[in-house]
């Protein structure tokens, strides 16, 4: 339980009006009408609203220095966290040139009357590659790997399993090179031979080679019903796709693996075939995050004196694949300057800033007198006169940027060849910046723990502080985790 915190004036508007009224009949007894209608009346009330608010903000000075106090044992407020999501760029069609989309790339949802749009940000460049299909292999669960490319090139029909379909057959598709994050399109002409299954709910698995495992693929689009008649097949291939070689053809393969059917899912009585095939790409996915990026803003000029503060146009700042870094210009160009938590371990002359992402304050470092009167410096001081600018940061963030899949629909500047956008999956992750309520609580917290972990529930605390967007931490003592295996600390 915590310490009651008293009221260090407990009157109110009316006491203080009926108090005025009862000095008034001791003071000036002619004074008999205390009617709200009596001007002396209305001054008395005007005087005690004046006093009420006076009160009120005297009672609010245990709040001010509790919060002083969390200043001075380093408490910040959390600043807001980005939502995330998957960008995909479809292209008009198909490209002979890799089609590149650079990071930095906003995509936004449609601008309503009631509310602004909200705009995602790509991390990362994509390269939307070229592909064709070269190569066609099977590989029996319980047989060789065989090439069969020569046979699909003369318009044969090609059995996509073993003779008697078995869980663990695969059909491999060997492409001209890697397409890593693009999504493929696979043009099959296949014939009513996969006689057996559901062609709603085949048991196969697209996978893709990602240089150490076969990682499963998306499957965005089938409508070859379990390779039972003419259609196409989009995959979105993971990040990681890399070049292989099976039957000594080099390339990046894909296999389609057939599962053992579920208890209500029949599955193939005999092998399926393709007679033709082909392969190209046709769009690509990228990471992004719910903020804007604004490049090379200029803060301000230099005073030349220590503890000189800024702030950015437009805060919060959010947390992105960059470090936020603050430029001042000297003689021979920019100069940086690195961001830290505190200038506590800084020299004259380190080149160190702070910076506060909610409010977006950037300051260089103090000068503190010392004892016997010389200043001493906690950072350099840029020279007087100076420019200072941020190279860039991504301001946004919150939980609006929670958004529903194929909300982001918008492209904020024209792509060539790129013919629209979309979110597969919904934005999650985006938390508002923490409330000074919130950072109250969490004072006496961080006073016990004081960043170092002893009891289970520190380290849930201080895993709450690190990653401020999850939504529920527990510590699994070691030999309880699920399966009977240890849990890691």
């Amino acid at each position: 339980m915590t310490l009651p915190s008293p009221n260090l004036d407990d009157r109110r508007f009316q006491g203080l009006v009926d108090e005025a009224k009862r000095l008034v009949q001791q003071r000036c007894p002619e004074w008999t009408d205390h009617n709200v209608s009596d001007p002396g009346v209305t001054l008395i009330e005007a005087f005690a609203t004046m006093v009420d608010q006076l009160v009120y903000r005297l009672n609010r000075v245990p709040d001010k220095n509790y919060l002083a106090f969390l200043d001075l044992i380093g408490v910040r407020l959390y600043p807001p966290t980005a939502a995330r999501t998957e960008a995909t760029f479809w292209l008009s069609a198909p490209q002979p040139e890799p089609v590149r989309i650079q990071a930095g790339t906003e995509v936004a949802t449609v601008r309503t009357e009631t509310e602004e749009a909200v705009v995602f940000t790509t991390g990362r460049d994509l390269s939307v590659v070229p592909c064709e299909l070269n190569h066609l292999a099977t590989w029996p669960a319980t047989g060789d790997a065989a090439n069969r490319s020569e046979e699909l090139g003369l318009g044969r029909d090609v059995p996509c399993f073993g003779r008697t379909p078995t869980p663990g057959d695969c059909l491999y598709l060997g492409l001209s090179q890697p397409v890593p994050g693009c999504a493929v399109v696979l043009r099959l002409d296949c014939r009513v031979d996969g006689v057996g299954v559901d062609p709603r709910r085949p048991p196969l698995l697209w996978e893709a080679w990602d240089g150490g495992a076969w990682v499963s693929c998306e499957v965005e689009k089938d409508d070859t019903g379990g390779f039972n008649k003419a259609g196409e097949v989009i995959l979105h291939v993971p990040a990681t796709h890399t070049a292989s070689v099976l039957v000594r053809e080099s390339g990046g393969w894909l296999r389609c693996r057939l599962l053992e059917a579920a208890a209500d899912q029949p599955t193939y009585v005999a092998s399926p075939t393709v007679r033709q095939a082909s392969a190209f790409t046709i769009g690509g996915t990228v990471e992004a995050a719910h903020a804007e990026n604004v490049v090379e803003e200029v803060l301000g000029l230099s005073e030349g004196v220590p503890g000189q503060g800024f702030r950015v146009a437009r805060p919060p700042v959010v947390a992105g694949e960059e470090p936020f870094v603050v430029e001042v210009a000297e003689g021979h160009g920019w100069v940086e300057w690195t961001r830290v938590d505190n200038f506590a371990h800084s020299t004259p002359y380190d080149r160190h800033i702070t910076l506060d992402p909610n409010s977006g304050q950037v300051d260089f470092g103090p000068a503190v007198r010392e004892p016997d009167g010389t200043l001493r410096l906690f950072g350099a001081v840029p020279p007087k006169g100076s420019p200072a600018r941020v190279r860039s940061y991504r301001t946004g963030g919150g939980h609006r940027g929670n958004v529903a899949r194929g909300a982001l629909r918008v492209l904020r500047s024209s792509l060539p060849y790129v013919a629209r956008v979309e979110n597969r999956r919904p934005a999650l992750g985006g938390v508002d910046g923490e409330t000074v309520e919130n950072a109250r609580v969490r004072g006496p917290l961080t006073l016990r723990t004081l960043h170092r972990a002893v009891v289970p529930h520190d380290f849930e605390q201080l895993a709450r502080e690190v990653a401020p967007d999850a939504a529920r931490v527990a510590c699994v003592p070691a030999g309880e985790a699920d399966g009977g295996g240890t849990a890691g600390g």
